[in-house]
């Protein structure tokens, strides 16, 4: 990286508040020309409240931005990208009825004597893109060529707009290999030309091949900063989740896991998670752990029925169940609180009463409703057992805290009865009080005999109260870990393909 006293931008104490969270809580960041620098950290750290406090889509509520030393504070995107800051994210946002050309130039299309030239804007499209290595017809539409020509189709435009920094969110997700080479090729060209790169992505190989540095953000902070060439993958796994990785004995309460409940396998979806076969117990809680995008969601919702399977059986008791929907998943027992409680869990416009008995009605049928009288005694008993903190079970739930909300949504499926319970990122965005709360409940529900799973960002949780983990790496079961083996750094060994580390007194 060049050296240069003056960041290309530079981001200081930038604090945004959402109603019952702080979305970013004085974060700092400096970018510089000619650098790659990545943006790391699971769902829900702040990654995107910052780079739309960056780009003028969110109004920061606390902090100062400078631009080439020159403070700025863009009020829109089309602001941003006038001062330089382009952004380009995973769904492209070209138009498809286009042509190329067309949409390298939309909305500064050359002209010759006042009228738009279609040969010479086809000609500066060639000459742009064959800059980026791309040798295609830019008079064909843009449908005629594969997602990763459309990608740096969208960040020749983002860089020929912007010129300073160029924003890439996600840009890789949807590539194979020897596509993302072609993409990291037209990066690197835009760094020699001096421009400063944000790349936001979860493949952590892809951070040290095209990186200069990282910086990592944990539950709306930033943790650290690092050049990745004095770090291992090791050392920012543990920035991302957690704060400090210790060596200790693992000490579980309750007793031994029961008779088998939930069998699945080989069950597998194509393009989503590798084939895995996984057993779970009466009494015990199984943890997923793992990076962002690594399965933990995708595996719980082929277990709930939310995805359709490509291959392999579920069975209950032994018994082999069809999954088609959440529907047959519910009738057999199972329940899911899911990773976005704001748009998969809650309906924030119906009352904290309505959201705690969805379930139950649903499953019951709503041609057979169930009495006022009955949904006030489950849903005041969930409130004094939950200790959901509200002014009136009328209120809409979209008003309660983010724990509060949790809370709810739990209600919501402890009032079906489940013998299963999937809990998908359960103490996410949510204050300390609410979050100690849901992890005594998880180890309450477990010492009363249900089976639970648990996919966690939370290494420490999950080291905490499960009975084994599961790894999970690009996509796949990387290992199983259980007794004395079940520790934060083992978690962090399994993610990064090192060897496990035994304690002292482990068992052989």
């Amino acid at each position: 990286m060049p050296d240069q006293p003056t960041p290309m931008l530079q981001a200081r104490g930038v604090t945004k508040y959402f109603p019952g969270t702080i979305a970013l809580d004085d974060v700092d960041i400096d970018l510089f020309g000619g650098e790659v620098h990545a943006l790391l950290g699971e769902n829900g750290a702040g990654k995107s409240t910052l780079i739309k406090c960056l780009t003028g889509a969110y109004r920061r509520d606390e902090g100062t931005i400078t631009l080439e030393g020159e403070p700025v504070s863009p009020a829109s995107t089309a602001e941003s990208l006038s001062l330089g800051i382009g952004t380009v994210y995973q769904e492209v946002n070209l138009l498809p009825n286009l042509t190329v050309a067309e949409n390298l130039f939309l909305g500064r299309q050359p002209t010759r004597f006042g009228m738009l030239s279609r040969k010479k804007m086809v000609n500066l499209a060639r000459k742009t893109l064959a800059e980026f290595g791309l040798d295609i017809d830019p008079a064909e539409p843009l449908t005629s060529y594969s997602v990763a020509v459309r990608q740096v189709v969208a960040i020749a435009r983002a860089a020929e707009m912007s010129g300073k920094v160029l924003i890439l969110d996600e840009p890789t997700a949807s590539l194979d290999r020897e596509e993302v080479q072609l993409l990291f090729s037209v990066i690197r060209k835009l760094r020699d030309r001096g421009l400063a790169i944000i790349f936001i992505t979860h493949f952590l190989d892809q951070v040290f091949e095209i990186s200069d540095r990282a910086t990592v953000l944990r539950n709306g902070q930033n943790v650290g900063m690092r050049r990745l060439a004095e770090v291992t993958q090791k050392d920012i796994v543990t920035l991302m989740l957690g704060r400090q990785l210790e060596e200790r004995i693992h000490v579980r309460s309750g007793g031994t896991a029961g008779e088998l409940l939930v069998s699945a396998d080989t069950l597998s979806k194509r393009g989503m998670i590798e084939p895995f076969s996984l057993d779970i117990h009466k009494s015990e809680v199984v943890g997923l752990a793992g990076l962002l995008g690594s399965g933990r969601t995708e595996t719980a919702n082929l277990l709930f029925g939310a995805v359709q399977s490509d291959h392999g059986d579920v069975k209950v008791k032994g018994k082999k169940i069809r999954l088609s929907n959440p529907r047959d998943a519910i009738s057999h027992g199972f329940a899911l609180c899911p990773e976005d409680r704001k748009t998969e869990g809650i309906v924030g416009e119906l009352s904290v009463r309505d959201n705690i008995i969805l379930a139950l009605q649903a499953r019951q049928g709503w041609s057979r409703p169930l009495s006022r009288s009955k949904i006030n005694e489950i849903a005041e008993h969930y409130v004094e057992a939950l200790d959901i903190r509200l002014a009136s079970l009328d209120m809409p739930i979209r008003l309660l805290s983010g724990g509060n909300q949790q809370k709810a949504l739990l209600a919501r499926w402890l009032a079906t009865d489940p013998d299963f319970l999937i809990l998908d990122e359960p103490t996410r965005g949510i204050d300390v009080g609410a979050h100690s709360e849901i992890i005594s409940l998880i180890e309450d529900l477990r010492d009363k005999g249900m089976a639970l799973l648990v996919a966690s960002s939370e290494m420490e949780e999950l080291v905490a109260y499960s009975t084994r983990v599961i790894v999970l790496k690009d996509r796949e079961q990387a290992c199983e870990l259980t007794g004395d083996d079940i520790t934060t750094a083992n978690i962090v060994h399994a993610i990064t393909d090192e060897t496990l580390e035994r304690p002292s007194n482990a068992r052989t």
